[in-house]
């Protein structure tokens, strides 16, 4: 009989060498784990100063920078890890021969990886925010943390409901990419919910994202306000997703081996 000591001991080993697997193919160029760090610190800083020519230095009285950073770090968030979370089941297909390896194991991995990187680029981010002297403060650092955490969460049903579907149907790639393109544009990346009249709202706030962005905002500035987005809501969904995702692999994850 197999303890249940020992099979958290296996996940954790099992986890444990997919992660390191997942580490050498994803960075075995010349820029290897550096390019993970500075490709969103580029974008952010190059979008930044766009948006600083349009508005001016502040939004809603947060300084642009900060606004922007949290915008880009949710939105690629949540973009990125859906490609190599989602895939995750289709790629280490070969592995799920060995009985220790599990397809949820090689979702929780890549899960793991992407955010490994995204807090990695967060704290490069702001360290370089405290370099140049800019005002950067967190009003309510824990909702700040839970926000981001539950954002992962978020991230990681959604990818996990959409890998299981592409192993029975792979055109629902294709699908996923269709939605994932105007993701930019309707979550209030690039722009505050108070920027848009509040009777355009209701086509906005059935996004997550947008609660996710304002929410994050709300709790380093409070200033900046929290109109028009709710936690509960942002829980809700959240909550609710991980249940079918969760339901939905405890079903399948036998026929997803055989197919």
């Amino acid at each position: 009989m197999v303890t249940f000591k020992e099979q958290l001991g296996a996940w954790r080993r099992v986890i444990f060498a997919l992660f390191l697997r997942e580490l050498q193919s994803k960075f075995n160029d010349k820029l290897g784990l550096g390019w993970a760090f500075f490709q969103p610190f580029l974008f952010i800083f190059a979008l930044s100063y766009a948006r600083s020519l349009i508005s001016g230095s502040t939004v809603h009285s947060m300084p642009i920078l900060l606004f922007m950073l949290i915008g880009m770090l949710y939105i690629q968030s949540f973009l990125t890890s859906m490609g190599p979370v989602a895939g995750a089941i289709k790629k280490n297909k070969p592995l799920f021969a060995f009985r220790q390896v599990q397809p949820i194991a090689a979702v929780l991995t890549a899960l793991l990886m992407e955010f490994s990187i995204k807090v990695g680029a967060l704290v490069l981010l702001v360290l370089t925010l405290y370099l140049l002297d800019i005002d950067v403060r967190m009003d309510n650092p824990l909702l700040l943390i839970y926000l981001f955490i539950l954002l992962w969460i978020f991230s990681g049903a959604v990818a996990l409901l959409f890998g299981i579907a592409a192993t029975y149907l792979p055109e629902i790639d294709k699908i996923k990419m269709f939605i994932q393109r105007p993701m930019f544009f309707i979550s209030c990346v690039f722009f505050s919910l108070q920027d848009v009249p509040e009777r355009y709202w209701p086509y906005l706030t059935w996004n997550p994202m947008v609660h996710f962005i304002e929410l994050s905002r709300y709790a380093t500035y409070t200033s900046y306000g929290s109109a028009g987005v709710s936690l509960s809501f942002v829980t809700s969904v959240t909550l609710i997703l991980l249940f079918f995702g969760l339901a939905l692999y405890h079903l399948t994850w036998k026929k997803v081996l055989a197919r």
